[in-house]
């Protein structure tokens, strides 16, 4: 057993032997499946402490030659596969996790060489009938493998830490990037490479210098999604053990889109079950200096976009020109997709847009704009919960000041003159709402679509509401049209007291007088005879 080459179980029979380990073993069928073809080499980025290095050992565990995994592996999922026994310990592994190697080798120069020296020290080691021509590096590999037979399964964790240590060094990305090509491509001794990292891979000149890699993202994770976190049943099972609120779980830790399949983030997800309080976990894996930088860029069009974003929105993003670093950023689009790669927004692949997907996240956003360059939509966001108390009073003419306020502060970020302006604000005054209600924009309800509709927890005691917005029409209008085209009724499995809520924006007064108006009416629904609240 080696550093690099078969490193052993160790590390994977810890994660196994936790107080919350969730089976991710089905990972395996997938790799099994690649080995020995054009699929060979997968290449998977997601954010940090989001299980990457789980996987790394996982698959160390169950391919390498320098222990025998079989007890280990028992029981979990991928022990009943067919393929299981075939593929179990039978191949050489060099492991790397190229963070603490670049920190070891102080640059990417130094990396290189302690490498190739100690990888070929433990060949030496572990091949002694081998005779090593000595040649360079790659000749140890290709002795190994035409004297035993034996291939070698790569897999690399961090792959991407010289881009975002060595963010602006491109002769020191470019010697890196052929390192890895000369080391994997077209190597015959090479039967599956297993890189991770956050960022996909670095396109390099006109081609990627690793072209030859299928990229598993979390913009197009492909069948490996389930893969990417703890879905919504692992995450549901482990509430119920513990005790904890799936509902308030899914709040603060859910929202990552991928593929259609929820995911949650499991480092958060099991510090929650294991101390049973909600708190900001991810993010203190990280400091919110990397989000400041970029929300602060003077991109055309970025500010309006995160103040969007902050409201609840989902936007539109183009992730197409994204270069696959943290510097050759070209537009409000790159630094979203840089976003979304860093876990700091989620991406709806078929609809092409993005949103913050949760309360652990949206609460960065917040500490970011709190210092730097939103200060009227910080206070918009403070002000919010009086808003909301406002209107569970029915206090129509403060409820109509304040969104005429917060409107009006925030009319150079977010566009004045129309609806979606106006949705906009509207979104944004009513931030608090998102701690304990889920919101819906253009919901299916009746004979048409409700503009917004925030629906609350089913522990919490305040009523729903369905919000109509009207621009240059009155409150009056937007009340009818929710009573006239029944929209309450998309609250199919609610029971109790919703608030119909008209809010409307008057162009041709903004001169002088009031501009924004609001009507409120309470209202009480019955569930249907056999119909349940949780349903």
């Amino acid at each position: 057993m080696g550093v690099y080459l078969n490193p052993g179980n160790m590390e994977f029979s810890r994660a196994v032997h936790s107080k919350i380990y969730v089976d991710k073993t089905m990972l395996i069928e997938h790799t099994n499946d690649a080995l020995f073809t054009e699929q060979q080499f997968i290449s998977v980025s997601r954010p940090r402490r989001f299980g990457k290095s789980m996987a790394v050992n996982m698959l160390a565990a169950y391919y390498g030659r320098g222990c025998d995994s079989r007890e280990l592996f028992s029981g979990l999922k991928i022990s009943d596969h067919p393929g299981f026994e075939k593929h179990l310990n039978q191949y050489n592994v060099i492991r790397i996790n190229m963070r603490n190697a670049l920190s070891r080798g102080k640059s990417v120069e130094g990396m290189i060489a302690i490498l190739e020296k100690m990888i070929s020290l433990e060949l030496k080691r572990e091949c002694r009938d081998v005779d090593f021509s000595e040649i360079d590096f790659m000749s140890y590999l290709e002795d190994a493998f035409a004297q035993t037979g034996i291939s070698f399964v790569f897999i690399i964790d961090e792959w991407d830490c010289i881009f975002r240590v060595s963010k602006n060094d491109s002769t020191a990305q470019a010697r890196y990037l052929d390192f890895l090509r000369f080391l994997l491509k077209d190597q015959p001794y090479v039967a599956l490479a297993y890189m991770t990292g956050i960022l996909p891979v670095k396109k390099y000149g006109e081609h990627s210098a690793l072209n030859m890699f299928t990229e598993i993202t979390v913009t197009n994770p492909m069948e490996y999604a389930e893969f990417t976190g703890f879905t919504e049943p692992e995450v549901a099972a482990l509430s119920e053990k513990y005790g904890v609120s799936l509902d308030e779980t899914k709040r603060w830790y859910d929202g990552y889109d991928v593929m259609g399949i929820s995911i949650y983030n499991p480092r958060s997800v099991v510090m929650v079950m294991l101390s049973g309080i909600f708190d900001s976990y991810w993010t203190q894996t990280e400091t919110y200096e990397a989000l400041k930088i970029y929300i602060q860029m003077g991109y055309d069009g970025l500010r309006e976009r995160v103040a969007r974003l902050i409201a609840g929105e989902n936007i539109s993003v183009n992730i197409e020109k994204f270069q696959n670093d943290m510097t050759t950023l070209a537009g409000a689009d790159d630094v979203l997709t840089l976003l979304i790669h860093l876990g700091y927004l989620t991406y709806d692949f078929s609809k092409k847009t993005c949103r913050i997907p949760n309360n652990e996240v949206r609460r960065e956003f917040i500490n970011c704009i709190e210092t730097e360059g939103y200060p009227r939509m910080v206070e918009a966001i403070r002000s919010s919960a009086e808003l909301l108390r406002q209107t569970f009073l029915e206090n129509e003419e403060e409820v109509a000041l304040r969104i005429e306020k917060i409107h009006e502060e925030n009319s150079s970020i977010l566009r004045y003159n129309d609806e979606t302006s106006l949705a906009y604000a509207v979104e944004l005054a009513y931030y608090a709402a998102q701690e304990t209600y889920a919101l819906y924009r253009e919901m299916p309800a009746g004979k048409g679509f409700a503009d917004l509709v925030y629906v609350p927890d089913r522990a919490c005691m305040t009523p729903a509401l369905v919000i109509e917005l009207k621009w240059n029409r009155t409150a009056e209008t937007a009340l009818d049209q929710i009573r006239r085209h029944n929209y309450a009724e998309c609250l199919k499995h609610y029971q109790g007291e919703i608030l119909l809520v008209g809010i409307s924006y008057d162009r041709d007064l903004r001169k002088g007088g009031k501009k924004h108006f609001c009507k409120i009416e309470r209202v009480i629904k019955d569930m249907p005879v056999g119909s349940s609240k949780t349903e």
